[in-house]
């Protein structure tokens, strides 16, 4: 039940399930995450954090950068299951569809670059 729980709290919130469908690509970059939502990094952090604690991402450190991605195929059925849900649900909104297209722009940008723009502003 609890694990349940985690994971529908992580996912009442748009910007949360905005980021677990980016993530359905592939390994991102706090930076190109935050690029991508125009948050603050520390209110980016603070949404993948809640996402890790409910175990709808993996994270790896390389350096001084984070690392994103969905679990693995070892996740929990019900990690799984949900991220399918939001997947099947919605995948065709209009502003996922937005996302997806603005994601492939940013994924053109090296990271270091985003990264050293970023905390100039």
């Amino acid at each position: 039940m609890r694990e349940f729980m985690n994971i529908t709290k992580a996912l009442a919130d748009e910007n949360r399930v905005r980021m677990l469908l980016a993530l359905r690509g592939g390994e991102l970059c706090v930076c190109q995450i935050t690029e991508l939502f125009g948050l603050a990094p520390s209110t980016v952090s603070k949404h993948l954090s809640i996402l890790y604690q409910a175990g709808l991402a993996e994270f790896r450190k390389d350096g001084r950068w984070m690392y994103y991605c969905l679990p693995g195929k070892t996740a929990p059925l019900t990690v799984r299951r949900a991220i399918d849900w939001v997947t099947h649900s919605i995948n065709g909104d209009p502003q996922v569809v937005k996302d997806t297209a603005r994601l492939k722009k940013i994924l053109q940008i090296d990271p270091v670059v985003l990264c050293k723009r970023q905390c100039r502003d």
